[in-house]
């Protein structure tokens, strides 16, 4: 029974910790929250991740296409611009599905995708899912742009 008490301890305390990630500057974060349109032929596409409550200490790569957009931790987000008017799809490391989405982004468009933390057997799994514009832009104004490229998974 105290195994099993400490041990409930011990993993409450890693998942409510903090972690962090490289940011880069205010000036290029508070830039991208101005939420400007994409370039010409090309779709912008914001990531991010609030954790009010749970996962906070734990950080989780992020990939568009494949490639690395970059490491999550609470209080995040990345924009990243893709080849508009194509099919694209993000994904996220969890410990279960579904962790990815795949979106037929449209030139000139915002795209707002949120991942959040979840319970799992062993760690916190993550999901993500495709968020209205106004809640994602009121959620994305208090949170921070952590540089990209970071995937623990490299």
């Amino acid at each position: 029974m105290k195994i099993t008490t400490l041990t409930l301890l011990l993993l409450l305390s890693l998942l409510s910790g903090c972690a962090s990630v490289d940011m880069v500057s205010s000036k290029d974060s508070n830039l991208a929250k101005q939420f400007n349109p994409p370039s010409p032929n090309k779709a912008g596409v914001y990531v991010y991740r609030k954790d009010l409550h749970f996962g906070a200490a734990l950080k989780k790569d992020v990939w568009i296409d494949k490639k690395c957009l970059g490491e999550t931790a609470k209080g995040v987000f990345f924009y990243q611009e893709v080849e508009g008017n194509k099919e694209h799809t993000i994904s996220t490391e969890s410990e279960f599905p579904p962790n990815l989405l795949t979106i037929n982004m449209k030139s000139g468009m915002l795209y707002f995708i949120e991942q959040f933390i979840q319970f799992g057997a062993l760690v916190g799994g993550t999901g993500i899912e495709l968020k209205d514009e106004n809640t994602a832009k009121s959620d994305i104004a208090t949170l921070h742009m952590a540089k990209k490229g970071n995937c623990s998974a490299n």
